[in-house]
Order: C-alpha cells, then sequence, then structure tokens
C-alpha cells in the first residue's frame, strides 16, 4: 500500500505562500517594468510583506529574477521537450527545444540577459543558481536525448554536441550586438549554427 504524502504543517504553509507572492509580485513588476526597474521595496510592498522577510527569500534582486525567471525556463524546456519527441529530423527536434527557451528569454529581453548574467557569474552554492544551472544541465540532457537517437552519433558524441548547442544558445540570446533581433532571428542564427553540428 503506498505511503501518502504528509500534509504540510501551517509553518511551512505560510512560507510557501509567501514564497508565491514574492514571485507573483516579482515576476509581474519585472515584466512590467524590467529588473533595473523595479526596487526590492516594490516587490515587498506588491507580496505584502516586509522587506527583511523579503531577504530571507532572496538576498538581491538577481537572486529574484532567478527565481521568477527558473520557473519559466523549466516550463519552456518541458513543452520543448514534449515537442522534440513528436518530430523524427534532428535538427528539428533539437530546434523544438531550443525555440521555446528562446522564446521565453525574450519575453523581455533585458530581463532575460540580466537572467543569463546572474546564471553565469553568479554564486553556484546559492539555491536559485544552482537551479538555474540544473535546468542548463537538464536541456543539454534533452539536446542529447535528441541526438543519440541517431545511430552514428555515440552518447560521448552527443553529450558534447549538446554543450556546444547550449553555448550557441547562450550566446545568441545574451550579446549585446542580438539584443534589437527578434526572436525569429535568433532562433535561426542557432539553427543555422546547429545545422553545422549534426549529423546528415
Amino acid at each position: 500500500m503506498p505511503v501518502a504524502s504528509q500534509p504540510l504543517g501551517r509553518r511551512e504553509r505560510n512560507k510557501q505562500q509567501k514564497l508565491d507572492r514574492i514571485t507573483a509580485a516579482a515576476s509581474e513588476l519585472f515584466a512590467e517594468h524590467g529588473v533595473e526597474e523595479v526596487t526590492t521595496q516594490q516587490i515587498a510592498d506588491k507580496a505584502d510583506i516586509g522587506t527583511g522577510t523579503l531577504f530571507l527569500y532572496a538576498k538581491t534582486k538577481g537572486e529574484l529574477l532567478l527565481l521568477v525567471q527558473n520557473a519559466h525556463y523549466a516550463e519552456a524546456l518541458e513543452r520543448g521537450r514534449a515537442d522534440a519527441e513528436t518530430i523524427p529530423d534532428p535538427l528539428g527536434a533539437v530546434m523544438a527545444i531550443v525555440r521555446p527557451i528562446v522564446e521565453c528569454n525574450r519575453v523581455q529581453v533585458d530581463n532575460g540577459r540580466t537572467y543569463l548574467r546572474e546564471m553565469v557569474f553568479g554564486d553556484p552554492t546559492e539555491p536559485r543558481h544552482s537551479e538555474a544551472l540544473a535546468i542548463v544541465a537538464q536541456t543539454e540532457e534533452a539536446i542529447a536525448a535528441v541526438l543519440r537517437r541517431h545511430e552514428r552519433v555515440s552518447a560521448d558524441d552527443a553529450a558534447t554536441t549538446a554543450g556546444i548547442v547550449s553555448a550557441i544558445m547562450f550566446v545568441s540570446m545574451a550579446a549585446s550586438v542580438n539584443a534589437a533581433l527578434s526572436t525569429e532571428a535568433i532562433v535561426q542564427d542557432i539553427r543555422t549554427k546547429t545545422s553545422l553540428l549534426l549529423p546528415r
């Protein structure tokens, strides 16, 4: 007989509710104004908590952005994985994974670029940063799984190629020179470069 999971206690429920309010407040304010224009005080006020409480959940505005964006990126990756399952062509399947991530990153371009910067230069031991890096690892694993479908691609080669595709995607989204490009232009840039890596 399966063991039923224990319901959360009052304290845990209160903590989760506060975290949910903080996430919702930060998400709304960042989307509306951009991360650079929002203060932690505004987020605390919108979440109806004190700033001291806010800092128990995230020490910096960068961590708040990671909190918000990690959830969006995880959802984008799941959509991409599901789409890739139905596409036999390796390039098409890889791009099915990449597209929703790029779209997520480009909802608010400055927020997307700041998120990537926080992910790379933040403290990897901080929970929000480690969550972001875990999403990158999951993305690379999803791409590698697509590449392993091809009989001539070894597991090691698939993992290496997935890392290169991830780097291409990262640079295309983060580069200042690409900041004004459309989502479609970014996706096409990644597709062109990725096509040179995949087996024919």
